[in-house]
C-alpha cells in the first residue's frame, strides 16, 4: 500500500465513526462513512450513506466540500462503486468533482458494484486501498459483508442469565437478572440492527414491544423490523408487537435458514436474535449464529431455563468453541462478546 498522510490516517478513523451513525440505518445497501480533504489536507466535507433511495458517503460528503472537492482527496470505508442502481456512480462523481486522490480500506466484493477503483486509475486518479481495512472490515461493513459472502444476514445472539447460565428462576420470574445499566446498554444494540427476531413462544410469555426507546422513553426515529417465527400461529392480534410502533413481519417457519433466506430477500443484512432458549438452541444447531453478546449477573438460581435450549450437542467433543473479542464491565454485570468458531463451509 502507497504511503498515506497523517491527514489521511485522521480522515479514515473520522470515516469509520461516520459509517457507525448510520448502522441499522441503510441496508441493503453499506453503511460506508466518507471524509474529503482539499488539496492542502484540510478537512472539506464528510458524510455517511443514507437511507435506500438517498445518496452514497462519497456523494454526501462531495456536497458538503462543495468547490473545495476540487483537487482534494477522498478517504472512504468501501471502494466508490462503478454502477448506477438508485444512485449514480460514485466514482463518476468523483471523477466530475475534480478529487485527484482516492484512498479506501476495504474493496467491494459485489459484483455489479465492484470496478470503482479501476475507473479512477483510468481517469488519472492517484487511488490507495486497504487504510485501516481489517478494522474498517470489523465494524459497521461487517454485517453487510457477511450477507454479500453468505447469502443470509448477520446474526447477533443477544442473551441477559446468572453466572450459572439461567434466563429464569424455577417458576419462570426473569425480572430483572441483568441490571438497569445492562439492560439499556442491550436496548441501545437495537438501534443499529435491522431486524429483531423472537419466537412465537417469547410473545407469548412476555409480550414484548421490542422497541427501540430512547432515555426519556420515547420511541427512537429509526426502529427495526419486528419479526416473530409463528409456525403455529399462536400469536394473539392483541400482543402489543403487533402495535403500530414499528413494522411486524410474521413468518410462518421454525426453520433458521428459511427465516433468515426470507429476511435477506427483504433487505435485512444485520438480525438481532432476542428469542428464548428453545429459538437460540435451533440457531446454533443450524449454525446460524454469527456473534454472541452475554450479559452475565452476579446471582445464582440453580433451576430454572438455560439460557441455550437443545443445540444438538452430545458429547463434550461437540462442544462451540468461541472467539471470545471483548469483555467488559456494564453496570453490575459483566458484558461478553465473542464469535462461534464453526467449521469450515458451515
Amino acid at each position: 500500500m502507497s504511503t498515506v498522510s497523517e491527514a489521511e490516517q485522521a480522515a479514515m478513523h473520522r470515516a469509520l465513526v461516520l459509517a457507525e451513525t448510520v448502522r441499522g440505518r441503510t441496508s441493503p445497501n453499506p453503511a460506508v462513512g466518507a471524509v474529503i480533504l482539499d488539496g492542502h489536507g484540510e478537512l472539506a466535507g464528510e458524510g455517511a450513506t443514507q437511507p435506500v433511495g438517498g445518496p452514497h458517503a462519497e456523494i454526501v460528503a462531495l456536497r458538503a466540500a462543495g468547490r473545495r472537492a476540487h483537487g482534494g482527496t477522498a478517504v472512504v470505508t468501501l471502494e466508490p462503486c462503478a454502477h448506477t442502481g438508485r444512485t449514480g456512480p460514485c466514482a463518476e462523481a468523483l471523477i466530475e468533482a475534480g478529487i485527484t486522490r482516492v484512498v479506501y480500506a476495504v474493496d467491494d466484493p459485489n459484483p455489479p458494484a465492484a470496478g470503482g477503483a479501476d475507473r479512477l486509475r483510468e481517469a488519472g486518479i492517484d487511488v490507495v486501498a486497504g487504510l485501516d481495512a481489517a478494522a474498517v472490515a470489523a465494524g459497521a461493513l461487517r454485517p453487510w459483508l457477511h450477507a454479500l459472502r453468505t447469502g443470509r444476514p448477520f446474526v447477533t445472539w443477544k442473551l441477559a442469565s446468572t453466572l450459572d447460565g439461567r434466563v429464569a428462576a424455577a417458576d419462570h420470574s426473569a425480572r430483572w437478572i441483568s441490571s438497569p445499566a445492562a439492560r439499556a446498554d442491550s436496548h441501545a444494540f437495537r438501534a443499529i440492527v435491522d431486524a429483531i427476531v423472537v419466537g412465537s413462544g417469547t410473545v407469548l410469555a412476555d409480550d414484548p414491544h421490542l422497541t427501540v426507546r430512547d432515555a426519556d422513553d420515547e420511541l427512537a426515529a429509526h426502529q427495526p423490523l419486528r419479526v416473530v417465527l409463528d409456525r403455529r400461529h399462536r400469536v394473539r392480534q392483541s400482543a402489543r408487537v403487533l402495535d403500530s410502533a414499528a413494522e411486524t413481519l410474521l413468518l410462518d417457519t421454525a426453520v433458521p435458514r428459511f427465516a433468515l433466506k426470507a429476511l435477506h430477500d427483504r433487505g435485512v443484512r444485520h438480525v438481532l436474535l432476542e428469542g428464548g432458549p428453545t429459538l437460540a438452541g435451533a440457531f446454533v444447531e443450524a449454525r446460524c449464529v454469527d456473534e454472541v453478546i452475554a450479559y452475565l449477573a452476579p446471582k445464582l438460581l440453580g433451576g430454572g431455563p438455560s439460557a441455550l435450549g437443545d443445540a444438538g450437542i452430545v458429547t463434550i467433543a461437540d462442544a462451540i468453541t468461541l472467539d471470545v473479542e471483548t469483555v467488559t464491565r456494564v453496570g453490575s454485570d459483566v458484558k461478553i462478546v465473542a464469535r462461534p468458531v464453526w467449521a469450515e463451509g458451515e
